[in-house]
């Protein structure tokens, strides 16, 4: 790690992953004190059940959209509400997501409209939202380029003097890719104020982790290149919400990059493309569903006296409502202007481009109003 002079400073034992996730709230519910993490107030514990049961109603209504022909596709983020959720509640309004294809519910958490959301995956656009209306970077598709995204507009802040800390999501998939090594590099050079938020959830698509590295955590790998990093329970929200808020804060404070991974499982399919039959073991996917970060939230509040199960179907049925508004939405077919294929490529319209609008004017012009 490297000091404000640019000596290289040897990281302490503060800075390296535990071998065992940390968390705080225990898989049966029962608080679990760590001091590595603070636990959040019962107000920020009350308001992450909240968010994640709109997350899960978000995403399985995302997940029935696709299965009905509505969306193309749909990379479902069930299970992992904990990171999705949890992140995005410990962020400042001036942070910038630099979200992946699967994090859809973390985007809706951040305040984008779901219909915009769903636009990439109903095949409108490549982005159905303006990306500076909430600080939410377009969905990426192509593994770990966002990181590579997010230590630039990191680091163009910092040379500005803005007060922006960049949070980055991945997949263990992506941790393979050469993007990562580059951005990891780089922000750790820079002492860029990023944080990169690891979802191991186990497969990079039908590809297990143990396949992928033979490190003893992903967590590990921040370590080589000089970044503190966190190896934490993915499935707790609470545990999520303490190290994305103590990353971002110390990111803020001139602290420079953490890595953090959060262990977790993809409960679904990849997408609704995919059969994870094929390479995956039923009986882990129950041995999960044990851990749901959902369950063992609401057991904890129920216990603590904060959520009652009045509280609860209040809940569900605000959950059902906004649920209900997206498919009324989504299932007004969207009117395409022909003209969109040239209006958003240059600011300035080439000689080529005008030409070959010239040209689908006339073959639309030739079949009159009913193209």
């Amino acid at each position: 790690m490297l000091s404000s002079r640019g000596v290289v400073v040897p990281l302490n034992s503060r800075d390296l992953p535990t071998d065992e996730p940390l968390g705080l709230i225990a898989a049966d519910g029962l608080l679990v004190p760590d001091p590595a993490l603070t636990k959040p107030s019962d107000a920020t514990l009350l308001e992450l059940h909240r968010q994640i049961v709109l997350g899960r109603r978000f995403d399985t209504e995302a997940t029935a959209l696709a299965k009905q022909g509505r969306l193309a596709v749909y990379p479902s983020a069930r299970g992992q509400e904990a990171i999705e959720i949890g992140a995005i509640a410990a962020l400042r309004e001036q942070e910038w997501l630099f979200p992946t294809y699967r994090d859809s519910m973390a985007v809706v958490a951040r305040g984008v409209d779901p219909v915009e959301v769903l636009t990439l995956f109903r095949g409108d656009w490549h982005s159905g939202y303006n990306p500076y209306a909430h600080r939410v970077a377009p969905q990426c598709t192509p593994l770990a380029t966002n990181t590579l995204h997010a230590v630039g507009l990191a680091h163009a802040a910092q040379f500005k003097g803005e007060d922006t800390v960049a949070v980055v999501m991945l997949g263990d998939g992506a941790t393979s890719e050469g993007d990562t090594h580059e951005a990891l590099n780089f922000a750790a050079v820079w002492q860029s104020p990023v944080v990169f938020l690891i979802q191991n959830n186990g497969y990079a698509i039908s590809v297990p982790l143990a396949k992928q590295t033979a490190a003893r955590s992903l967590a590990h790998k921040g370590i080589g290149y000089g970044i503190p990093s966190m190896l934490i329970d993915g499935n707790d929200p609470a545990a999520v919400y303490s190290a994305v808020e103590a990353a971002v804060t110390t990111a803020a404070r001139g602290g420079g990059p953490t890595l953090i991974e959060a262990v977790t499982y993809r409960m679904e399919a990849h997408t609704n493309a995919d059969d994870a039959t094929r390479y995956r073991d039923a009986d882990d996917v129950a041995l999960w569903l044990t851990r749901d970060p959902l369950a063992r939230l609401r057991r904890y509040l129920g216990d603590s006296g904060l959520l009652t199960e009045n509280d609860v179907a209040v809940l569900e049925a605000e959950a059902g409502a906004q649920a209900k508004d997206l498919r009324q939405r989504i299932m007004v077919d969207t009117v395409l202007d022909p003209e969109d294929l040239f209006r958003h490529v240059y600011a300035e319209p080439t000689a080529s481009l005008l030409r070959q609008s010239a040209h689908l004017q006339s073959e639309l012009a030739a079949f009159g109003d009913n193209p």
